[in-house]
């Protein structure tokens, strides 16, 4: 067996023409689609790319893993104490170490280890080839790693690689020589004047008058993504400097794709593409951003090409991004290890049937302290520490009806709302009592001071509001983070 398996980091399905985007942004990955199974309610369990990709690698929710932010105790796979044998558990259970007990060379391109201090992603892989630049190279930089990986293995059986592109992730990097393929093409339909209007209105990082988190500093290295977004034309800046970095990096993708065919093994590669987060480009009216646990941050594409499979297969039902490690468990023939998280959809890929859950529970604990249930049509946000967005603290979206998180329709369905706490209640039980500690990461993070990317930063941030005429905020935000400000 051969396995290529793409994380995209920052990649929205709703930004991705196999998802109905009605720009060309992603023909490569949309082949692959094609051919194979397409999910579209597919979850990161916690966001954003530290969690995310530490519950992938250990196939662990983050209540469990103790990865549930970017700093702090939170931010580190909790030890195993006393229990721990010669070697701990990720050697054995991590992702690439499944594929090393199938007998597979298992590689890996990307630099996220370093980015983020997160030495246990190395867990298992063969080989690691560091791109050098800590999340911040372009696909060109990356691409010809991969390609001298495949010339030099791709004819071998028994691989597993491993490839991270970084391209829709800010600072919108696509090359200058690359253009703007889409300069002419409309907007996203529902981003109009009125919608700007009312996200002008809005406080918090990223939000259209502070881009750059806390304020709207720009960098001459990176025009395609602004410091503010004050008129349509600034908006077309934002979103057209995401979708040229998603469209480079399909480029790059088919590329890889190129080589395979060359080498005849196209056909036999299974092929996973997905993300660690998706990238709110107006959802909740953030932008440019992956800081908190609604559909637009966590909502991520999962396409899966398994030759003698299904094929051009569409499936709608509700799964975590970790439960791919149980499916292929099972998709080869093998047991899957007692301590992941993960429910196998393994019956979805062969025979096209239903294997998705009842609801879910994702969380995001970097940027906001939040944790939502998705059910049915409905996601349900509770938030803790608001990241200074001044978010409400439960807000509910009909996603058939309002897919963009623009109505918060909470006090208008408490029967509604009331059926998601019982949803998180029972959730948060089971999490608490399947846990190796009495502790959950989310309250840890409150009691260190807050998510990490918030933390510290509110009395600069208020002078901005100042500045920026908004003080009418200042209050409020004084009133629900009084300690900050002693």
């Amino acid at each position: 067996m051969r396995f290529l398996f793409l994380d995209l980091d920052s990649t929205t399905p709703s930004h991705l023409g196999c998802y109905g985007y009605h720009r060309n942004t992603s023909p490569n990955i949309d082949r692959i689609a094609n051919e194979g199974i397409k999910f579209t309610n597919y979850y990161t369990s916690d966001a954003p790319c530290l969690p995310s990709r530490t519950a992938l690698m250990t196939g662990k929710l983050g209540i469990h893993s103790g990865v549930v932010g970017h700093g702090g105790t939170a931010a580190d796979v909790r030890h195993e104490g006393k229990d721990r044998q010669f070697k701990d558990s990720l050697a054995t259970q991590s992702f690439p170490a499944f594929f090393r007990s199938l007998g597979m060379k298992t590689s890996l391109v990307s630099p996220f280890a370093e980015r983020h201090s997160a030495w246990t992603f190395y867990a298992g892989f063969n080989e690691m080839f560091n791109t050098g630049k800590s999340g911040m190279e372009s696909g060109e930089e990356v691409t010809p790693v991969v390609l001298n990986w495949i010339e030099q293995n791709g004819k071998d059986d028994n691989w597993m690689l491993y490839v991270n592109y970084w391209d829709p992730h800010t600072p919108y990097r696509a090359p200058d020589i690359f253009g703007n393929p889409f300069e002419n093409e409309p907007l996203p339909s529902w981003l109009t004047e009125d919608v700007l209007e009312t996200h002008k209105q809005k406080v918090g990082p990223h939000s259209v008058n502070e881009i750059n988190m806390f304020n709207n500093q720009t960098s001459p290295d990176y025009p395609r993504y602004p410091g503010d977004i004050k008129d349509m034309d600034e908006l077309r800046n934002m979103v057209d400097g995401y979708d040229c970095g998603v469209r480079h990096m399909d480029n790059q993708i088919g590329m890889i794709f190129d080589l395979l065919e060359k080498q005849g093994v196209m056909d036999e590669v299974i092929i996973i593409i997905s993300a660690d987060h998706g990238e709110n480009m107006g959802e909740l009216g953030i932008y440019g951003e992956h800081g908190t646990a609604d559909h637009g941050t966590c909502n991520i594409p999962m396409i899966i090409r398994w030759p003698g499979c299904q094929k051009g297969h569409v499936d709608n039902e509700l799964h975590y991004h970790l439960d791919i490690l149980p499916t292929i468990a099972e998709m080869v023939g093998k047991n899957p290890a007692p301590n992941w998280d993960g429910q196998s959809f393994a019956k979805t890929i062969q025979r096209g049937e239903k294997a998705g859950r009842e609801f879910l529970v994702v969380s995001q604990c970097a940027h906001v302290c939040q944790r939502s249930v998705r059910f049915d049509d409905w996601l349900y946000i509770r938030t803790y520490h608001d990241g200074y967005h001044l978010f409400d603290k439960e807000m509910l979206f009909n996603l058939i009806e309002d897919p963009h998180e623009q109505h918060n329709i909470a006090n208008d369905r408490p029967d509604i709302c009331k059926d998601a706490v019982y949803y998180l209640n029972e959730w948060h039980d089971e999490m608490m009592a399947t846990s190796p500690s009495d502790i959950d990461p989310m309250r840890t993070v409150m009691q260190e001071g807050g998510p990490y990317h918030a933390k510290g930063a509110l009395k600069d941030y208020t002078e901005w509001l100042i500045e920026t005429g908004r003080s009418h905020a200042v209050p409020e935000l004084k009133r629900r983070h009084p300690r900050e400000f002693v």
